[in-house]
């Protein structure tokens, strides 16, 4: 990529919402680097006392986006996001849980940090990074000698270290399909995820990887 569905809102970014700070910041300021148009990383997630491993593939060119969420001593979920606006959420064990979300935005661009304000220099885990500040929702940590980012704080208290970042890693085509069972939900009964699960998704997917394009 525990799930808060009311965060949904604080990622759906209008140009008009970036401060005008950003455009007053001194014109030798860094910049952050663009997104590759693909790639696969892995991270360590803390929220709210919770672990997880994520495991992060972003491919601009196909519009896709996929977080593999395995939460400490717990289940492994699965998130499939799309260029539309669909989003599968499930799970690939006997459970065969799975929610389908609609979003009025894609997923991020390539260029979703344009405009951010730079806060300066800081060490983190080990690293030193240039930091900015996204309106006010994440502070971004990317490593000054190789412009690969180290770690993310989003205002809400999520924190996430980035372990591997390998650039132009790209999933093969079937591991994005979401399963059967999510398009035969209801004529199956079977349940969704519980509704902590399903609360914290929609935030990562929200307040992550949704832009206002």
């Amino acid at each position: 990529m525990h799930f808060p569905i009311n965060f949904i809102f604080l990622f759906t970014l209008s140009p008009l919402w970036i401060p005008s700070i950003a455009l007053e910041s001194d014109s030798t300021d860094p910049i952050p680097s663009p997104w590759p148009h693909q790639f696969h990383a892995t991270t360590i997630m803390n929220y709210t006392g919770g672990l997880r491993k994520v495991d992060l593939w972003y491919d601009w060119p196909n519009k896709r986006y996929l977080h593999i969420n395995q939460y400490q001593l717990g289940k492994k979920l699965y998130g499939v996001e799309w260029q539309n606006g669909t989003s599968f959420y499930f799970t690939l064990d006997s459970t065969e849980e799975c929610t389908i979300r609609h979003f009025p935005v894609g997923i991020l661009r390539p260029n979703w940090l344009e405009g951010a304000n730079y806060m300066g220099q800081r060490y983190k885990d080990g690293f030193l990074c240039n930091v900015w500040d996204k309106i006010d929702f994440i502070h971004y940590y990317e490593d000054v000698a190789t412009q690969i980012p180290v770690y993310w704080h989003f205002n809400d208290g999520l924190i996430e270290h980035i372990m591997t970042f390998e650039v132009g890693k790209v999933l093969e085509d079937s591991k994005w399909q979401a399963p059967a069972y999510c398009f035969k939900e209801i004529e199956k009964g079977k349940k969704t995820l519980q509704d902590r699960q399903v609360q914290d998704h929609s935030l990562l997917a929200e307040r992550r990887f949704k832009s206002d394009k």
